[in-house]
């Protein structure tokens, strides 16, 4: 895992994962799939809506330790498969404006090289935020296609 904070207004973070391009980029836009891995550790996806085309829209419930639910969604402003994704990015309740999440697919060693770039996050408190949630959900999408 790979983590690149040279930016003041983004996170990088990258990881390879043991499965082709077109497997991960099923996985990470197919509501069935995500409802599978998504979130970081301790947080259930529950929810999961794709409509995958440029100007659809997604939607993920995210269920908190606690119990609580965050939602997630954006629109899609680029839909390449299986090498990359660029969308809009808003967590509810929140009083910030959406945020720009793009992720990439990249053949590598017999596997596929995830880069997620999330521009746009001038909270610094936010920031760190995705940054372990960006980690953590990676986390869980390498565990999947390792069992």
């Amino acid at each position: 895992m790979i983590v690149d904070e040279t930016h003041p207004h983004r996170v990088v973070v990258r990881r390879h994962i043991r499965a082709q391009p077109a497997r991960v980029f099923a996985a990470w836009t197919e509501p069935q799939q995500l409802l599978t891995w998504w979130g970081p550790a301790g947080v259930v996806c529950t929810h999961a809506e794709v409509d995958l085309q440029v100007g659809g829209g997604f939607r993920l419930a995210n269920q908190m330790p606690d119990g609580s639910l965050v939602w997630i969604s954006g629109t899609y402003e680029e839909v390449t498969p299986p090498d990359r994704l660029r969308h809009t990015w808003l967590v509810e309740p929140s009083s910030s404006s959406p945020s720009s999440v793009t992720v990439t697919f990249e053949a590598s060693d017999g596997g596929t090289e995830v880069v997620i770039t999330h521009d746009k996050v001038i909270d610094p408190a936010e920031r760190a935020e995705h940054k372990g949630g960006w980690v953590g959900c990676l986390e869980e999408l390498a565990q999947l296609f390792t069992s």
